[in-house]
C-alpha cells in the first residue's frame, strides 16, 4: 500500500509518497499551478497510476475555529473533482487503474507553521523555505494521517 499527501496551494500543489508499511511520509514535490490548483490535478493522477496510490489525504485548510471558509470549500471541490476525473479518464481507458483511490480530506491547521518549523529545525536558511515548505506541509498532512491510522 502507497499514500499520497496532498498541499493544496495557489503558487504549488506540494506531494509527498508514504513508504509501503505506512509508517513514513516523504516528500515527491511541487507541482506549479500559477495561481489555480486545478491545473494540478492531471500531474496528480499521473503520480497515483506512477505510483500506485491505495488512498489520498487532501489537507483540508479549515478555520482556527474549526469551520470551513472559501479555502476548504475549494479544497472539497478540488478532491470532488479529483474523483470524477479519475473515473472518466477509467472509462475512456485513458488510465490503467483498478479502482479509484480512497480519497480523504484531513484537517491541515497549522501545517505550514510545523512545516517551517521542521525547516528551521533542519538548518535550512528561512529564504529557502519558499519552494519547499508546500511539500514539507505536505508530509505533515500525511504523516499525521499515517500516524492516526490503524491501515
Amino acid at each position: 500500500m502507497t499514500w499520497l499527501g496532498i498541499d493544496l496551494g495557489d503558487a504549488r500543489v506540494g506531494l509527498a509518497l508514504s513508504d509501503p508499511e505506512l509508517t513514513l511520509a516523504h516528500p515527491i514535490g511541487n507541482i506549479q499551478v500559477y495561481g489555480d490548483s486545478f491545473r494540478a490535478l492531471d500531474d496528480v493522477i499521473d503520480t497515483i497510476e506512477d505510483e500506485h496510490i491505495d488512498r489520498v489525504i487532501v489537507g483540508l485548510p479549515l478555520l482556527l475555529d474549526g469551520t470551513e471558509g472559501k479555502s476548504a470549500k475549494k479544497a472539497r471541490r478540488w478532491a470532488s473533482n479529483l474523483v470524477n476525473r479519475i473515473e472518466r479518464l477509467m472509462e475512456d481507458g485513458q488510465i490503467e487503474l483498478e479502482t479509484v483511490p480512497e480519497i480523504e480530506l484531513a484537517d491541515e491547521r497549522l501545517t505550514t507553521v510545523s512545516a517551517h518549523r521542521q525547516l528551521h529545525d533542519a538548518n535550512i536558511a528561512g529564504r529557502k523555505h519558499r519552494p519547499v515548505v508546500d511539500q514539507q506541509s505536505a508530509v505533515v498532512i500525511l504523516q499525521s494521517a499515517l500516524d492516526r491510522s490503524e491501515h
